[in-house]
């Protein structure tokens, strides 16, 4: 992976900041963006520089979804070129159906949905016209696929998402490029407003017994982008310590 370039959208906590501090251990340089302390930024960005890579980083809010392509086309301008794009900035809601007002339904399908085209449409286009090839991976969800009560917004966002996916996996495979999803289940994340000590939780309904961490995430998603997975396209990885499983199970409790 030597000299490779990775963007990675909201690296500032949470499964981006493993998934960008991973792929930098394996020796690519990396872009990212970041929504909210700048502070969670800059030490994404020292994590990245601890494994002797290059590192930019940009403010990106996907609540205004149309600055999403130029910030991929500035890092990928500052750290001289792109081949690889990991879709990962995301928010979620608790909002029962019934109560869910349109602009919350909107905000999440903005940064959610929208975003995500917005960013990884950018990224393909360089990766078209550099005829290199490269690698996409969007983050979705185990929510892609069952639903789960008061999240009706982010689940269709990210069932939209893995759809995508797809698509973009059909229409791009003549470039060289590969597309795939990673589908995460419960990981202890900023996002889930999951505290550090939530990874030693038991979960006795998960066949693993636990949430998972955003490094087992990562480490997918580094697949995904490596040179191994060439033949891997149009693909989702569920990592979900077998949540999915337990939709076919009783639970034994």
């Amino acid at each position: 992976m030597s000299r490779r370039v990775a963007i990675v959208t909201g690296a500032n906590s949470g499964i981006g900041r493993a998934v960008a501090v991973e792929l930098a251990q394996r020796g690519l340089d990396i872009g990212f963006t970041w929504h909210g302390e700048e502070q969670d930024a800059l030490t994404t960005a020292r994590q990245v520089q601890s494994h002797r890579r290059r590192v930019a980083y940009l403010p990106l809010d996907l609540s205004s979804a149309g600055g999403a392509a130029a910030a991929v086309d500035e890092l990928a301008d500052l750290l001289g070129g792109l081949h690889v794009f990991v879709n990962n900035a995301a928010t979620g809601h608790r909002d029962p159906f019934l109560e869910l007002d349109l602009e919350r339904w909107r905000h999440v399908m903005e940064v959610d949905l929208t975003g995500a085209f917005v960013a990884a449409q950018a990224a393909a286009r360089l990766m078209v016209a550099a005829g290199r090839g490269g690698r996409i991976v969007n983050v979705t969800s185990v929510l892609a696929q069952v639903p789960l009560r008061d999240a009706a917004a982010y689940c269709a966002a990210k069932g939209g998402l893995e759809q995508l996916t797809r698509v973009m996996a059909l229409e791009l495979a003549s470039h060289g490029i590969t597309v795939n999803s990673v589908a995460p289940g419960e990981i202890a994340s900023h996002l889930d407003g999951a505290s550090p000590d939530s990874v030693n939780a038991t979960r006795p309904a998960l066949p693993a017994r636990r949430p998972g961490v955003a490094r087992e995430v990562a480490a997918v998603i580094a697949f995904l982008a490596s040179t191994e997975a060439t033949y891997v396209t149009g693909a989702s990885y569920v990592v979900d310590g077998g949540m999915l499983l337990t939709v076919a199970t009783p639970d034994p409790s």
